[in-house]
């Protein structure tokens, strides 16, 4: 986070704008019932009955839902900057899973599921995103290499590859691998026709990460090593990648996370991963909602994990440039 170094009155801090957001909160509330939920119960002594105060009951209670909106942005920002953050992610994962609560979720059917879920379903999608990324990283490489190579054929292979493999939804390809080859004799099961279709499709786009990446390093670096009698391969790896890999390493590290949800693509080709199974069981006994959530959850979670370990590689390859 940068800080700013211009000391100016904070915004939240004018009564204007307090106000402001007060009015938008309550233009944005009204379209909803507000009088039937917490506010209208507690209005009630003034308001009367929340079903019937009608327009005005449903402004009041708007009003004073927008009024505690403007009223804790405006607490929160008078804490501690270091506290500030821990507050608004607890109050915004408050609300987002008390948006669930509408929906009379069963924690127990959860819990008779979740084992299945996980043991299954989480193994099937990390294997099947680990596989893909190695091999889309293997792609990358190689056709970077080829796009910036003076080889005509080289370079016109590397771009075509790159140009139809990002122009082709991944679902488009997927169904293509399972469902297109087996026409010409060849049967390709469901998880490896998902490896392929989700490395070539990441492999395309990785390689003009990859080709960013190279091209950013001072081309005389480049010719100063080949003038010293270093060899294509050595001055790759020696000279230009370990200086290219910290600018690589940060969208690389969001291709990967992209993959690991895109994943979910491959269950509509019989899977095991996790969507696969949280629409079988879900259909089983008219819980859709109960296992969409829980997935959803997990992804998060892994998300999570993933964005903590791409910060740390990014941090290690930055102390490694001072």
């Amino acid at each position: 986070m940068y800080v700013d170094t211009v000391v100016t009155g904070k915004l939240v801090h004018k009564p204007w704008f307090l106000a402001l957001l007060t009015v938008i909160f309550m233009l944005v509330l009204m379209p909803f019932n507000t009088g039937a939920g917490f506010m209208g119960t507690m209005l009630e002594p003034a308001l009367g009955n929340p079903e019937l105060s009608g327009f005005i009951g449903k402004i009041s209670t708007a009003f004073m839902i927008a009024f505690l909106l403007s009223l804790n942005i405006f607490v929160i920002s008078i804490l501690p900057q270091n506290a500030q953050l821990p507050v608004i992610w607890i109050e915004l994962a408050i609300a987002f899973f008390s948006t669930f609560a509408a929906f009379h979720l069963s924690l127990e059917f959860i819990q008779s599921k979740i084992w299945i879920i996980l043991s299954k379903g989480l193994f099937t999608t990390i294997y099947i995103s680990v596989i893909s990324i190695a091999l889309a990283f293997v792609l990358a490489i190689t056709g970077a290499v080829a796009k910036l190579s003076s080889n005509t054929f080289a370079y016109g292979i590397a771009t075509f590859y790159t140009s139809v493999f990002r122009g082709i939804p991944l679902l488009v390809q997927l169904f293509i691998i399972y469902l297109g080859i087996p026409q010409l004799g060849y049967v390709i099961d469901a998880v490896p026709a998902g490896i392929i279709a989700l490395s070539l499709v990441y492999g395309a786009y990785m390689t003009e990460i990859f080709r960013a990446g190279i091209q950013s390093i001072n081309k005389g670096q480049w010719e100063a090593s080949r003038a010293l009698g270093f060899g294509f391969g050595k001055t790759m790896r020696r000279i230009i990648l370990p200086q290219a890999i910290p600018l690589i390493v940060p969208p690389t590290g969001n291709q990967f996370i992209a993959m690991l949800k895109d994943s979910s693509l491959v269950s509509v080709i019989g899977v095991w991963e996790l969507m696969f199974l949280a629409r079988t069981l879900g259909t089983r006994d008219f819980r859709h909602m109960e296992m969409l959530v829980t997935v959803a959850v997990i992804y998060w979670i892994m998300t999570m994990i993933l964005e903590t370990v791409q910060a740390r590689i990014e941090q290690h390859y930055r102390r490694k440039s001072r």
